[in-house]
């Protein structure tokens, strides 16, 4: 079977997450938040686990005196969220008929 299913994108918020940033270079904290109408700490949880898979990359800044977080895909991240989308189309393909 084509792709590999990838159990980092079993959550529908980590899904999300990865098809967010497939779309978007970079995307901050509350932006996330906002849109995934999820709390500070699960949100957090969730991102940390992408990175400690190397799927996305953090970056810290500030606007004005404001700290802001972004994210953004890694290379081995969006390899692996491609692959995990050929490993569903093909399930769904498969099971079709």
């Amino acid at each position: 079977m084509k792709g590999n299913y990838d159990k980092a994108f079993e959550n529908v918020v980590r899904l999300r997450v990865m098809s967010i940033l497939m779309v978007n270079e970079q995307y901050d904290f509350n932006s996330f938040k906002e849109i995934l109408e999820v709390t500070d700490g699960n949100l957090a949880s969730h991102l940390r686990y992408l990175e400690n898979q190397d799927y996305v990359a953090v970056e810290k800044t500030f606007v004005g005196r404001k700290p802001q977080t972004n994210y953004s895909a890694t290379a081995s991240g969006k390899k692996a969220f491609q692959d995990h989308l050929d490993f569903l189309e093909q399930l769904i393909k498969e099971n079709k008929n």
